[in-house]
This record gives structure tokens, C-alpha cells and sequence, in this order.
């Protein structure tokens, strides 16, 4: 893992000293990312730079890398798992690759295929490929989305980094907000690419290539999870064995330590009981998140699954007084506000497990994949629902609407409020209503115009693949990828998750609907499948995921705090009405409606509108976009 960024020229202007010294400061910014090494390579008209936290190859990784033929010069934050396979392949066509760090093989497979190379890679990468011969910058991502990169365009420079906050310190950037992005972002709780919270600076969309000349700028897929155009078939688990104990090796073939991130879940526990097999020799240590709510703590069953395994844990325990000092520092980090309410929680636990290793496997994904979300079953509950009288629908909203807010986690009131929600709309806008941090009639009283919902491309497709597609591309890649990634590399921790390995992520689309879904179950095939590893008391576990007790806590210890967040006048500069704020937080405290997803995600902007204001090297203008 590293931090990347650079400036381009695409005039062919040599690279002046000041543009070197603008390369220095966001490599500085991004030391956080890679500790171990940094470098800053000059190349013509172009200057990139990279810090890198050594995971394979420790002694052999120098970056920017530059063919000392063509000037080609690349620098990569990830990992390529295939490097082995794809050594092999350049050897046979006369490309004999003599580092021996994964990334090494990326200029001679672009020398040998030109921008189809990307096609390639398997893992985790955002990269930047500077090409002298026809001065051209190529950038792209990879296809779970789970490495960002941003970059802006003026004039004829380009300039590019794998976080805001680095990208900004480069100084010389305009920056304007972008209403547009921050109504988005107070919908879903993220910014989809290209969107970012600015109008000048761009995020490359996962699996996307974009080839920027001085002709212009050009946006292309190479890569497409095409769950709705796979042919179904019955799934066979040996099959999916040989793929999952595959990524899991493949992830886990680095040259540091390496633990998990452990909850107690199916999803951890199988990646754990399979590193376990995979990796046999391997001490395994896990990191688990514990909280002294106990309808939020799930160190319990998260210290059974370990038990059973025979692998050690360490707990960190998430307490509500950390949480303003560590949200203030980590969006001053990133330069970017991100709503999900376990992003400081995996800040805290990444710090913890960064003590110990450089690398740790997640179950992130699988979820999305396998159809394991309480919305996937409202999908196809929801559909029957909308049949009923009008009177008989409005009849139930009334009971469930005055269902009493309670505090305790992913309760029954709170799933019934949130089906409830949206019978008039298709299923594909239901599913995005139900997923909306802040719904639509809040928006409203916020004073925010409402969110086009995005159309449904092919309307005849099942509405599970659609849901499901919806979710990999988005809320998944922007934001519980993004919150990982921010929140982990904020410590020089890398995460991975095996599920995210493109052979698993292709399996996953050939399974029939109901090996997603059945009657009252989720993740069908991938609890079946997880019972050749664990035992039935912790596959058939009721599904919990990581929540944190918001709701009681901006009642009571973040009260003052919220508050004072809340009152900030820069929120009205964001297009938030700042009365209408404070009045969600009075009915929140007097538990007239929960509102703490709403409330957190404007608690988190406030605090990077902050950041906006005080950045010193950065104009930031309000005006629409």
C-alpha cells in the first residue's frame, strides 16, 4: 500500500523546481499511507511522487518506477496479486521484469498492451501510468473500488493524489464546493465518482480508465460486474472452495505480519477459519471492536469464533468520548466527510493492529455479493407489500410509525419504520430510500432540493441483481470501501477482503436468486458453504453487522457536543437550514424519532466545512456548480 500524486504538464513544458516542491508537499501529506519509503521522480514535463507501506517484496520497491527505454514512469498504491503469473507471461513475449515487488510488472505489461493492460491486474490498485512518447496520463482503479484516486484538470495540468487532503496541500488549487455533491452526500452518506466534494477535483470510478491528453479527457470501463447478463447455474462448494482458499492465499502471500479483523459474524469468522487452513504456520492474531452496550457488543461472539479456531484476539473498546477529537483529526487527514458510523471505530482498532502487523483480512463485501442485507429480504418482501389496499398499507404505517424509539441495536421498529417507507416507489428507489442516511422528508426540512434518484437501466432484470449491483458499485466502493480505507491507512494498517478477489466476485453472479435469498434467509449459499469451516451456532447467528450506539449516545454524552456542531454556521453555507438542524436534535433527545444517521452525517460535515475554512492553502468559493 502507498500514497500516490503527481503534476503533468501535457504541453511538454519541463517540470519546473516549484512544481517539484508542490510534488513534495503532497507526499508529505500522504506520509500517513507509507511510512516506510518515499520517492519523487522527475520526468520531463511530469513529476510523481509515492510513500509506500512495504507489504511484499520489503527491500525491493522503490517508487516511481521508470523503464529506462521509453521514460515510461508508473507509481501504484495496492497490491497485484497475479504478479507471479503475469512475470511468467512478459517473460515468454521477451519482457523480462527484474524487480521483484508485485507492482514492477505494470510498465512492461503497458509496453506490451497499451491500455488494455489494466484488464490484467488482480487485486487492489490506484494507479498512475505518465507515458513521455505520446504525453498522455493514464489513471485507473481497480474494479471493487477499494483504492481511490482524485485528480484535477486545468488548462493543460493535471494533477492527481490518492487523497483530497494531499491533493489540496500542493497549494495552488482553486477549490469550490459543489452543492450538487454535498446533496448526494446528505442522501447517501458518500460521493459517487466522478462527484467529490468539489467542483474542480474528480474521482476516478471503480473499474474505470481515464486517459487524459492534451486533446482532451477520456472515461471508459474496462470492467463491469454483469451479475444481471451471467447465466445462473446451481453452485457447486467445491468449486467455490478452490476460488475462496485462492484469494485467501493470494491476499495473504505478503512479506510482513498479518492478522483479521474478527467480529464474530459468518463473514470474518470464514475468512479467518480459512486463513487458518490456507495458512497453517501462520500465528493469526484477531482485532475485534468491543463496546459496553451490550445489544452493540459482539466481543462475545467474536471471542467464541476465535476459541474455536485457536487464534488469539486483541479487543479495543470504542468509548463516546474519543469520538469528537478522532473525527475532527481524520477528516482534517483525508480532506473529505464520510457518514458511515464505523469509521472511527475502525480508526481506533486499525491503530491498535498496527502495533502488531502491516496487513489485515476483512469480510467486507460479502454482503453485497451474497445477498446478505435485511433490504435485500425488503426487496422481495416489499413487492408484495405494495400490492395491498392503499388503506390496508396506510393502516400498517400508522402501527408501525408509532412503534416507540428504542436504543438497542437494528431492532424490529426500526427495520418495520424503514419498510414502511417508499410503497409507492419501484423497487429500485424503495431499496435507495431504505439505504438514504438522511430520507427525503428530512432533506426537506433541512432545505435541501431534492436528490433525483438514479433510473434503473434495464428495467426486466430481477430486482435483487439490481439492488445488489446498485449497492457493489456504490454505497459499497464509495463508501464502506472508502471508510475502510481512510480509516485503516490513517495508521499504515492495510485492510483486504478476500471476497472482493475478481474470481469470487464473478462466482457470486452466477447464483440463482434463491442461493442469495430464500424465504427469511440471507446469504444462502455462502452460510452453507461456511459450515465445512464453523459450526452452526456462529454461520446461522442472527445478522447484527457493526453498529455504533449513536442513538443513546447524542442523548447523553455527545449531546453538548452535537450541539455545538449543529449550531455552526458554516452548515447554512452547505445549503442546510440551521434551525431545522437543532430541531432534529430536540426530537432525537425527547426520543420523538430516531435520528442519529441524520444527525451523524451532518455532524461530520460540519466538521470538514470546518477543515474547508481552515485549510491555509486553498480558496474554497460558494457558488453552484
Amino acid at each position: 500500500m502507498c500514497g500516490i500524486c503527481g503534476i503533468v504538464s501535457l504541453d511538454g513544458t519541463a517540470a519546473p523546481d516549484a512544481v517539484y516542491r508542490r510534488v513534495e508537499h503532497m507526499v508529505n501529506a500522504l506520509e500517513h499511507r507509507g511510512p516506510d519509503d518515499s520517492g519523487i521522480a522527475r520526468c520531463g514535463s511530469a513529476v510523481l511522487g509515492a510513500t509506500r507501506l512495504a507489504i511484499r517484496c520489503v527491500d525491493d520497491g522503490k517508487q516511481p518506477i521508470t523503464d529506462p527505454e521509453t521514460g515510461l514512469t508508473v507509481v501504484c498504491n495496492g497490491e497485484i496479486d497475479n504478479h507471479h503469473e503475469l512475470r511468467g507471461w512478459l517473460a515468454q513475449r521477451g519482457r523480462v521484469v527484474k524487480q521483484a515487488v508485485d507492482i514492477a510488472v505494470i510498465p512492461s505489461l503497458y509496453l506490451e498492451l497499451g491500455e488494455g493492460f489494466v484488464e490484467r491486474l488482480v487485486g487492489v490498485f490506484s494507479l498512475a501510468v505518465w507515458d513521455p512518447r505520446h504525453s498522455r496520463l493514464l489513471l485507473a482503479r481497480d474494479r471493487g473500488g477499494e483504492r481511490s484516486l482524485f485528480f484535477t484538470l486545468e488548462k493543460e495540468s493535471v494533477t492527481f493524489a490518492s487523497e483530497i487532503s494531499a491533493l489540496a496541500s500542493g497549494g495552488k488549487l482553486r477549490l469550490t464546493l459543489c452543492p450538487s455533491a454535498l446533496r448526494e452526500y446528505l442522501r447517501t452518506g458518500v460521493f459517487l465518482a466522478p462527484m467529490s466534494p468539489f467542483v474542480e477535483v474528480q474521482k476516478v470510478s471503480p473499474a474505470e480508465l481515464v486517459l487524459i491528453e492534451s486533446g482532451g479527457i477520456r472515461r471508459q470501463r474496462y470492467w463491469h460486474w454483469n451479475i444481471c447478463g451471467t447465466p445462473k447455474q446451481k453452485p457447486s462448494l467445491e468449486a467455490f472452495d478452490e476460488v475462496f482458499r485462492e484469494a485467501v492465499r493470494r491476499q495473504s502471500d505478503v512479506d510482513v505480519n498479518f492478522g483479521v479483523f474478527l467480529s464474530g459474524g459468518v463473514d470474518s469468522s470464514l475468512v479467518a477459519a480459512v486463513t487458518r487452513i490456507v495458512r497453517p504456520r501462520h500465528r493469526l492474531k484477531a482485532y475485534t471492536i468491543r463496546f459496553r452496550e451490550e445489544s452493540f457488543d459482539e466481543g462475545n461472539f467474536a471471542k467464541a469464533v476465535a476459541n474455536y479456531l485457536g487464534i488469539e484476539t486483541t479487543t479495543v473498546e470504542i468509548r463516546p468520548e474519543v469520538l469528537p477529537s478522532e473525527i475532527a483529526r481524520i477528516v482534517r487527514l483525508v480532506g473529505e466527510p464520510l457518514a458511515d458510523q464505523s469509521w472511527i471505530p475502525t480508526v481506533l482498532l486499525a491503530r491498535r493492529a498496527a502495533q502488531d502487523a502491516k496487513l489485515d483480512l476483512v469480510g467486507e463485501g460479502a454482503d453485497e455479493l451474497f445477498g446478505g442485507y435485511p433490504t435485500y429480504l425488503g426487496a422481495k418482501l416489499g413487492t408484495y407489500y405494495a400490492r395491498l389496499p392503499r388503506w390496508t398499507r396506510a393502516a400498517i404505517k400508522c402501527l408501525v410509525e408509532a412503534l416507540p424509539v428504542s436504543d438497542r441495536k437494528v431492532t424490529i421498529s426500526f427495520l418495520l419504520k424503514r419498510f414502511v417507507q417508499g410503497s409507492e416507489l419501484d423497487g429500485v428507489s424503495r431499496h435507495q430510500l431504505w439505504t438514504s442516511v438522511i430520507p427525503p422528508a428530512l432533506l426537506q426540512r433541512l432545505g435541501i432540493e431534492q436528490v433525483k434518484l438514479p433510473l434503473l437501466k434495464r428495467p426486466d432484470r430481477a430486482l435483487l441483481d439490481a439492488v445488489q449491483e446498485i449497492d457493489l458499485e456504490t454505497l459499497l466502493a464509495e463508501g464502506l470501501l472508502t471508510e475502510k480505507d481512510r480509516g485503516s491507512m490513517s495508521s499504515a494498517l492495510e485492510l483486504r477482503s478476500p471476497y472482493l478477489d475478481k474470481r469470487v466476485i464473478e462466482f457470486a453472479a452466477t447464483l440463482p436468486v434463491e442461493e442469495r435469498v430464500s424465504g427469511l434467509t440471507t446469504k444462502v449459499f455462502l452460510k452453507r458453504y461456511a459450515l465445512r469451516y464453523l459450526p452452526g451456532s456462529i454461520v446461522n447467528r442472527k445478522k447484527r453487522g457493526l453498529s455504533v450506539p449513536l442513538g443513546m449516545w447524542l442523548r447523553g454524552p455527545l449531546y453538548e457536543y452535537a450541539f455545538t456542531r449543529l449550531r455552526s454556521p458554516l452548515l447554512a453555507e452547505a445549503g442546510v437550514k440551521p434551525n431545522a438542524v437543532l430541531e432534529l436534535l430536540d426530537e432525537h433527545k425527547k426520543r420523538v424519532a430516531d435520528h442519529s444517521r441524520s444527525l451523524w452525517t451532518l455532524i461530520v460535515l460540519s466538521e470538514w466545512m470546518d477543515w474547508v475554512e481552515e485549510y491555509p492553502k486553498q480558496t474554497a468559493e460558494r457558488v453552484g456548480c
